[in-house]
């Protein structure tokens, strides 16, 4: 099979491949399409995250779909021929974590696209059959594939606990900002504020249901500490600080942006109100309700999608991510 590979020197080519191996309990899928995630950009331009260094060659990608081709003994060999949308991670199932439940905060899983591990940038990836998910057939292919950020959303809504009625601020109008705008109007929340720095970006977020918008800069930000739930998806610490701020008392703070490894808080706001402050890592358990939201139309991915390209184009595509105008670009290995 053909995959588009990062060297370590940072350095993009295409190579041949042996297609993945089946085991027992895999699927193994030809891929349809995979979105470029901030953190392949990170990859390709910095080489590392945190301790996550690229060593040798790897594959990146991990906002997979595709269809199911082959499938491991213990499989139903029907699921041969399911569209389907990857949950791209592989837990040891009988850690601590997996047990609890939150398989993915188990410490020795294996997740695409993080070194050493190789991702969706490929013709072909195996997984476990219990995260290769079954989609609709109205469902497109960009779509299944952008369950897995839409499913960042739908982790950071459960730690939030949103509910109906809720007030919601939301920091930064990326693909997870605008994400989560959908996530918090399917979950009932009566009021989203959205802030970014762009003005087409607040415009579309407006589009999807925000309530209202505002750019930082011009100090249009709330000052009354009024928010039942704040959403980082920026990853600036002005803006967290800023967000905490503007939670009322018993306000929660979901961290979902990758920024700096540390920064001030402010502790004595935080003690007072008693606000709850954490992060999310990636999800467990929400590919059901992702397609459920997607089936339903209460989420809309597709407007997200930016551009598409195929494997020789993975570098175009990296080098344009992260652009005022660029939201979501697709890699689709089967594109000539």
């Amino acid at each position: 099979m053909r995959a588009s590979v990062l060297t370590p020197a940072l350095e993009l080519v295409i190579e041949q491949r042996p297609v993945p191996p089946v085991a027992t309990n895999d699927v193994l899928v030809q891929v349809s399409s995979v979105g470029v995630c901030g953190s392949d950009v990170h990859y390709y331009r910095h080489g590392r995250i945190a301790d996550f260094v690229v060593e040798q060659p790897m594959v990146l990608g991990h906002e997979a779909a595709g269809r199911i081709v082959a499938a491991g003994e213990a499989v139903d060999p029907r699921r041969i021929g399911e569209r389907v949308s990857i949950e791209p991670q592989r837990p040891r199932l009988d850690s601590a974590q997996s047990l609890s439940g939150h398989y993915n905060l188990d410490p020795d899983i294996e997740f695409y696209a993080t070194p050493p591990i190789d991702g969706a940038f490929a013709e072909y990836v195996s997984i476990p059959s219990v995260f290769a998910h079954r989609i609709p057939e109205s469902m497109s292919d960009d779509a299944a594939a952008l369950l897995e950020p839409l499913s960042v959303g739908i982790a950071a809504a459960q730690k939030a606990q949103l509910t109906v009625g809720d007030k919601v601020l939301i920091a930064g109008a990326g693909p997870i900002g605008l994400v989560l705008v959908q996530v918090a109007a399917a979950y009932g929340a009566t009021e989203i504020v959205v802030s970014d720095l762009d003005a087409a970006r607040l415009a579309l977020a407006e589009q999807l249901g925000a309530t209202a918008s505002y750019d930082p800069r011009r100090g249009e930000q709330p000052e009354e500490p009024r928010f039942d739930v704040f959403f980082d998806a920026s990853g600036a610490a002005p803006a967290v600080v800023a967000g905490i701020r503007a939670l009322a008392p018993l306000g929660r703070a979901v961290l979902v942006g990758m920024g700096a490894d540390d920064y001030a808080l402010p502790i004595s706001t935080i003690q007072n109100r008693e606000l709850l402050v954490t992060g999310v890592f990636r999800y467990a358990n929400t590919w059901p309700t992702a397609i459920g939201l997607v089936q339903s139309g209460a989420v809309n991915l597709d407007v997200l999608v930016s551009g598409r390209f195929g494997l020789d184009q993975v570098k175009e595509a990296l080098d344009t991510a992260g652009s005022a105008e660029v939201l979501k670009n697709m890699v689709l290995p089967g594109l000539a």
